[in-house]
């Protein structure tokens, strides 16, 4: 297989009842482009037939279709690894296998990278998703925005475009869990984001729970930012200010007015606030630490069963 200019990367996940329509549009649209391409699937570990219809679009199209079969389930961003990983193509393409993106963008996406840019955003047009999501994107989205500094209009859409240069240094980092599309962007001198198409989805369900959605951000926060842990420092050093004020305030009350008899329950308020700040600075502390002690035991960050690509 010679290098192709495009390479399409596809995690796969318990995909099953809409692969074939995804090859019914993706192919077509594909070849329409009249460039040379390859498609890279990543089978994340799917407990369903997703492997198996795989393996027969593979015999089906040998010659640009690559598929990567993990040993089991290592999540979305390290199939998106992996897939950058065994990548060829100068511009590579990430896109989801449930159709919400449409494969027929893809052509908008390389023309903007063909411009001069290195990465190529994607803000979904129209959106298809429920009203919570898109509100709880929104703010997430802001917030993500103010700490990080990274800005991505809709960091939800996984359809994006990378340079051969980003993609090599996204390979090099050895982070055991990152957030792809915030680091592309941290590599990139040249980004834009263009508008894309919005779908309903074609079969299945949505992978991310709202727990999923929670911790995504928590790993995306801490992992390009330690502006979580300068905020608490600062929030710390005010609520410190603040009583040792308080302190004083109720020294000089006792000593005019005399002890204090009542206030009982305030001061119980105050106590459990201060113990509630404590505990959600631990945990804050424990997201950090967490990361280094994932990173430091140096363990694979996926398992790779079998690869289908055709040889040279």
């Amino acid at each position: 297989m010679t290098t192709p200019e495009l390479s399409i990367v596809i995690p796969v996940y318990n995909e099953e009842p809409g692969l074939a329509e995804l090859f019914d549009r993706l192919y077509p649209a594909l070849d329409a482009l009249d460039t040379s391409y390859e498609v890279i699937f990543i089978n994340d570990g799917s407990r369903d037939r997703s492997a198996a219809i795989l393996r027969e679009q593979f015999q089906r199209r040998p010659e640009v279709t690559r598929v990567i079969l993990f040993a089991a389930n290592f999540g979305q961003h390290m199939a998106i690894m992996a897939g950058f990983e065994q990548s060829r193509g100068a511009i590579v393409i990430t896109l989801d296998a449930d159709l919400q993106n449409p494969p027929e963008e893809i052509g908008a996406l390389a023309a903007k990278m063909r411009e001069g840019h290195d990465y190529v955003g994607s803000i979904r047009r129209q959106r298809q998703d429920s009203a919570w999501r898109r509100y709880a994107s929104r703010a997430m989205n802001r917030l993500r925005e103010r700490i990080t500094r990274i800005k991505m209009t809709d960091q939800g859409c996984m359809m994006r475009a990378y340079s051969r240069s980003i993609v090599d240094a996204i390979n090099s980092c050895q982070e055991v869990s990152t957030f792809i599309p915030a680091l592309g962007y941290t590599f990139a001198q040249r980004p834009t984001e263009i508008e894309i198409g919005h779908e309903e989805r074609h079969a299945g369900v949505s992978k991310y729970s709202l727990y999923s959605l929670i911790r995504l951000n928590f790993d995306l926060m801490t992992g390009f930012s330690l502006v979580p842990l300068q905020w608490f420092s600062m929030l710390g050093i005010g609520i410190s200010l603040l009583s040792a004020l308080f302190v004083v305030l109720l020294a000089v009350r006792r000593i005019i007015v005399g002890p204090e008899a009542e206030g009982l329950f305030t001061l119980f308020g105050i106590a459990f606030f201060l113990i509630g700040l404590t505990l959600f600075g631990v945990g804050l502390l424990g997201e950090y630490v967490g990361r280094i002690y994932q990173q430091v035991r140096h363990r694979p960050r996926y398992l790779v069963e079998a690869i289908l690509e055709q040889k040279e």
